[in-house]
């Protein structure tokens, strides 16, 4: 069965504008630029026929799909495709020091160090667990155009492995505040159309 899947990530948050550590501890709402992005999206693809909407559990998320959900397209919410925990990280200001913690990490998994993680946070190896699960599931979904909202840190695993790509190389996917990654599946594997695109944000002022 060929399928067109739609990935995003959520609208801009106020941790978002001001650097702070955003992880799957912080449950934030949209901003009101955020909200625009939201909206943006929506006008560009309200009419694209998806079939039903999938978000993570973290109301950022949901807020942004909403426009979708008022038109009464079926939703789901997996906590598998949250953002990663940053543990105590989680609610950090941006300064030197976090900044230096979080390349310490993230350097490690570009090395292959999986299994690195900060204190009590979330290793990639465990992030990848979890959405390797969601992708076993979304290959056995009967829908053939679907919707998902979800967060930086984990649509750049998750796209890792809808390509089949080590995750070690997660960081060469970027992701935008309501940044649109395109797949197509067929003949048994995903296909990469879109990545990051943001043209639906030509008319947001920010």
């Amino acid at each position: 069965m060929e399928k067109q899947i739609y990935i995003i990530r959520h609208g801009e948050t106020e941790y978002n504008r001001k650097g702070i550590v955003q992880g799957s501890g912080i449950d934030s709402d949209l901003n009101d630029l955020g909200r625009s992005q939201a909206w943006a999206f929506y006008e560009h693809y309200q009419d694209h026929p998806f079939e039903v909407v999938l978000t993570s559990r973290l109301k950022r998320t949901h807020q942004t799909v909403e426009p979708f959900l008022r038109l009464g397209l079926p939703w789901e919410q997996f906590e598998e495709i949250n953002e990663i925990s940053w543990g105590e990280l989680d609610g950090s200001p941006s300064s030197p020091e976090m900044h230096a913690i979080y390349r310490k990490v993230v350097g490690e998994w570009r090395k292959g160090n999986l299994a690195a993680r900060h204190g009590d946070g979330e290793s990639a190896e465990e992030m990848g667990a979890r959405l390797h699960r969601f992708v076993t599931h979304l290959r056995q979904r009967r829908e053939e155009r679907v919707l998902i909202c979800s967060h930086g840190r984990a649509i750049r695993a998750m796209i890792c492995l809808l390509l089949e790509k080590p995750l070690s190389q997660m960081d060469a996917f970027g992701h935008e505040n309501t940044g649109l990654y395109q797949l197509n599946f067929s003949d048994g594997a995903f296909h990469l159309q879109l990545a990051n695109d943001t043209r639906h944000l030509h008319t947001v002022e920010r």
